[in-house]
């Protein structure tokens, strides 16, 4: 068994993905694989102390372990609450009259 391991850290904007391949020695942590990836340099903007991170869509605790092929995932806070997006976008559609937006209505046409 070899003394390190290699992972990636990723981070996204809207445009624009980041994908750095890491190698770490065994027993590293969340928060080892992102200082030493570089991205806090890169990306000034984010706060380790309150920014969330995971492993392939779950979220972990920065001082967990990683295993070897981790995608170490940095996300970023939501503009939105999703719930709160999806009504407006309904809203929208409904506003528009389209016929996608008026099955949300209900049945009226009996009335």
């Amino acid at each position: 068994m070899s003394g390190e391991l290699s992972v990636e850290v990723c981070y996204a904007l809207p445009g624009e993905q980041t994908i750095i391949p890491v190698t770490l020695p065994h027993g590293a942590t969340m928060r080892d694989a992102i200082e030493r990836s570089g991205v806090l340099q890169r990306f000034p903007e984010l706060d380790l102390a309150r920014m969330k991170a995971g492993v392939f869509g779950k979220v972990r605790a920065l001082d967990a372990a990683v295993e070897a092929g981790d995608r170490v995932e940095i996300y970023r806070v939501l503009k939105a609450d999703p719930k709160l997006a999806r009504q407006r976008r309904v809203e929208k559609v409904r506003n528009e009259g389209s016929r996608e937006g008026q099955k949300w209505l209900g049945s009226r046409r009996g009335s």
